[in-house]
């Protein structure tokens, strides 16, 4: 029971964690679990070849490859990832302007470069993979004292305990050290630089966006309040659906308890025609109707749809701005 009730509180926790209706936090949290992960992969898997030649490609690759599989997970997990791609099979991009492609693109990869981004930093702030990736190229001719004439493969082994012979052992924590503060060093002017990027990124879209602070909150929480209700309100139609197919085949079904109130709620679940899902679907931007906001696709078809005016809806659908 108690196993069961720490699967369920996980579980909560997920949903938290991709249902987050902040932008902020849903970075955070992103940022936080990658730090744990990456952590965890430093106590647990990282073991440094020492060996000539493979060292750089160990270190780089484990700092690299996790990055590159967190940056493509992040495109697949983002909604808009999958607006854009429906868009141009649907309406071959011909309404996507440059503008509107750059602010898509932009905002696609600024929400799935935060985990291996990340990932990369906290690399660096450790230490472990820079320092086992740079031993081998290691400039010894900088220490005092340090005997002439040590190749790479020797050079190597610094990064391992115990491997490198006794005459040498001593200097063993300065090449640690110094390999460790170039580490850091890059990892701390990337932080800055990503810092400022930030900052005028944040800046500039807020002197370009057609709304005002107050406004633009208001369009997140519609968004995030939208799909929500749609994703809930899709999964109880598709399963009255799925029943009275199912009754109309075998003659009766099979319903839980909350399944039979649904189905007394609600009565039935009407197929809906591939054109009203295509209005429905693929990239939108802010766009107004006589002054009133349109804050999406659905709220554009609904508006238009109240009017019985099929020209109308066919023409505005295509539009994305």
């Amino acid at each position: 029971m108690a196993a069961a009730a720490l699967v369920t509180e996980n579980f909560k926790f997920v949903s938290l964690f991709f249902k987050s209706k902040d932008v902020m936090i849903f970075n955070g949290l992103i940022a936080l679990g990658t730090v744990a992960g990456q952590t965890a992969y430093n106590v647990l898997a990282f073991h440094c070849p020492c060996s000539s030649g493979r060292n750089y490609l160990y270190g780089l690759v484990a700092i690299g490859v996790p990055a590159l599989v967190l940056f493509l997970v992040g495109i697949i997990m983002n909604r808009r990832s999958w607006d854009l791609v429906s868009e141009c099979r649907l309406r071959k991009c011909r309404k996507l302007s440059g503008d509107a492609a750059f602010t898509l693109l932009g905002s696609i990869i600024g929400r799935a470069v935060v985990a291996p981004l990340t990932w990369v930093i906290i690399s660096l702030l450790q230490g472990q993979a820079y320092t086992c990736a740079l031993s081998e190229v290691f400039d010894a001719g900088t220490l005092e004292g340090f005997p002439s004439g040590q190749g790479s493969e020797v050079m190597a082994k610094f990064p391992c305990e115990g491997s490198v012979s006794t005459e040498l052992q001593g200097f063993q924590a300065e090449i640690e050290r110094r390999l460790k503060y170039e580490s850091q060093l890059i990892g701390w002017l990337l932080v800055a630089g990503l810092s400022i990027m930030v900052f005028l990124t944040l800046c500039v879209k807020r002197c370009y966006s057609p709304l005002g602070y107050q406004q633009e909150n208001y369009w997140s929480q519609y968004r995030s309040n939208e799909n929500t209700l749609f994703e809930r309100t899709a999964h109880v139609h598709a399963r009255l659906l799925a029943a009275e197919n199912v009754k109309s085949f075998f003659g009766f079904v099979v319903l839980d308890k909350e399944e039979k109130e649904e189905l007394m709620e609600h009565k039935s679940g009407s197929p809906i025609c591939s054109s009203s899902w295509n209005r429905v679907t693929g990239v939108y931007l802010y766009r107004e109707k006589n002054g009133l906001p349109l804050y999406s696709r659905l709220n554009k078809w609904a508006t238009y749809s109240l009017e019985n005016d099929t020209e109308a809806l066919e023409k505005e659908m295509d539009i994305l701005s």
